[in-house]
């Protein structure tokens, strides 16, 4: 799978340049380099918070808090270390895809990050920060390529061709970031289809009734 390294010099290829990076963390040198290590997290970032992906998607149970004031919720959580973006707070015996209970976001006087919810023994579902690149989608990867490219591009294209190539490569990120989530929301769990007994049918043929016999 590809690297950051092999993710920023597929960036720097799209914009026409020599895409030689080797090292961006810590930067080897270049210029492009510094720019990568400047941009890189904020692309993956911004991308990871953007969509449920499944390889960046967890589910826990939520530590309970005392001593908090929950204003007008009932209980008050810990928001997980690692949580970029809270999806869902659900029981704890629901299934992924059930709809989640109302919650709310909020900050205690010393910056703690907390979830506020009526919900007893509570469980989140929410995208963690991955920064291992192994785990990452192909398509995930090609669009990140386009997105960090649509940044980079008024660092290595100066003036107004540089905005025309940053355009650019954010329009074709956004046709490439559509494939990628449509993929990824192929390989989400989906609840197999209950067919009744009195539809199932024997090999592949559909009979029907007319007039009261049995037509095939």
């Amino acid at each position: 799978m590809a690297s950051e390294v092999d993710i920023c010099n597929l960036a720097l290829s799209r914009l026409g340049d020599d895409a030689s990076v080797a090292s961006i963390n810590p930067p080897e040198g270049s210029s492009q380099a510094e720019h990568c290590a400047q941009f890189y997290p904020i692309a993956r970032n911004s991308m990871l918070q953007g969509h449920d992906w499944n390889f960046a998607t967890r589910r826990e149970t939520l530590a309970l808090l005392s001593g908090v004031d929950t204003f007008n919720w009932s209980y008050a959580y810990a928001r997980p270390a690692n949580a970029l973006r809270i999806l869902t707070i659900l029981p704890a015996a629901s299934s992924p895809e059930d709809d989640g209970v109302e919650f709310e976001l909020a900050n205690t006087t010393d910056g703690t990050e907390i979830i506020l919810t009526n919900l007893e023994t509570a469980t989140a579902r929410y995208t963690i920060l991955v920064t291992d690149t192994t785990k990452f989608s192909p398509l995930f990867i090609d669009a990140l390529g386009w997105f960090l490219a649509s940044h980079l591009a008024g660092t290595v294209i100066k003036g107004d061709a540089g905005r025309a190539e940053a355009k650019r490569c954010y329009e074709f990120w956004r046709a490439t970031q559509i494939s990628a989530i449509r993929q990824d929301a192929n390989e989400k769990l989906n609840p197999p289809v209950h067919t009744p007994e009195f539809m199932q049918v024997r090999g592949s043929v559909n009979p029907f009734l007319f007039d009261g016999k049995i037509i095939r």
